[in-house]
């Protein structure tokens, strides 16, 4: 157990701390319209069939 402890424990940290700060930085290098977040819309219920089939009811 101590080995886990001592050693695997903070590799992981140190991998997960690592792949975040890739993630993070690879903004850096999108296109300025990729780099943006994305737009939020309004979503709404449509009332109309999709399919061209009838309802059953």
């Amino acid at each position: 157990m101590a080995i886990f402890r001592q050693y695997i424990a903070p590799l992981l940290v140190v991998l997960v701390f690592i792949f975040a700060l890739v993630a993070v930085s690879a903004r850096i290098f999108l296109p300025s319209d990729m780099a943006a977040p994305a737009p939020i819309e309004e979503v709404g219920v449509s009332l109309i069939p999709v399919s061209d089939f009838p309802v059953a009811l």
